[in-house]
């Protein structure tokens, strides 16, 4: 599950994790105060282009996130309702950006670069007898399980779907809390196995192989 890297040779690839993290920062922080339709969706844009860098497959796992449409479906009704669709629209591409962006950035970077570009930040944490290391993975996993999480749900309500002609629902609940902790067991025991956040290499290494499809 964590190895969510695309292998790659691109200048995002070879970009610092840490001007990636900034970047994704700065860009989001420019597009927050947006209330242009026309400027959201070129930032959209924008983004989506940023994906040649992954190729095929890069666009093949975006696909797998298409379940947080049904959020931004909701996200777009509500503001509907309440009467603010252009707000409602600026909103929707702003969402879809920033997950569009965290995406690649995960896909383009390694687990440990990421771990090594936080850890500074975090070191003034370690005067107080908390590791920063071990922040710095609780702060990179939320970042690689978040796609995961989501390919995850998608790939069971396509499955029950194939079954019962049905969508899950709620009734999907059960089963992705099942496996999500089950993966979770699995990342834990990987970790252990190489002595914890302190312990490891190359992070990519843990877990690798262990998608949607394995559990």
């Amino acid at each position: 599950m964590i190895s969510t890297y695309i292998s790659g040779d691109s200048w995002l690839h070879r970009l610092p994790a840490g001007w990636k993290l900034i970047g994704l920062c700065i860009f989001t922080m420019v597009l927050f105060p947006v209330e242009s339709p026309a400027i959201a969706a070129s930032g959209f844009l924008a983004a989506l282009a940023l994906f040649t860098v992954v190729g095929r497959e890069g666009y093949r796992r975006l696909l797998a996130l298409r379940s947080v449409l049904y959020l931004l479906v909701f996200l777009l009704i509500f503001h509907v309702l309440a009467g603010t669709l252009t707000s409602g629209i600026v909103a929707v591409f702003r969402l879809m950006t920033m997950v569009v962006l965290a995406t690649l950035v995960t896909f383009t970077t390694r687990m440990e670069d990421m771990l090594d570009a936080l850890n500074p930040v975090l070191t003034p944490l370690n005067f107080i007898g908390i590791s920063s290391r071990r922040i710095a993975l609780a702060i990179a996993l939320v970042i690689r399980f978040t796609p995961f999480l989501i390919a995850l749900a998608d790939e069971l309500g396509s499955a029950f779907k194939a079954r019962t002609g049905k969508r899950g629902g709620v009734r999907l609940t059960a089963p992705f809390a099942v496996l999500a902790l089950r993966t979770a067991d699995h990342v834990s025991d990987a970790l252990a196995a190489r002595g914890g956040a302190d312990g490891f290499d190359n992070i990519d290494e843990v877990g690798e192989g262990n998608t949607p499809n394995d559990q």
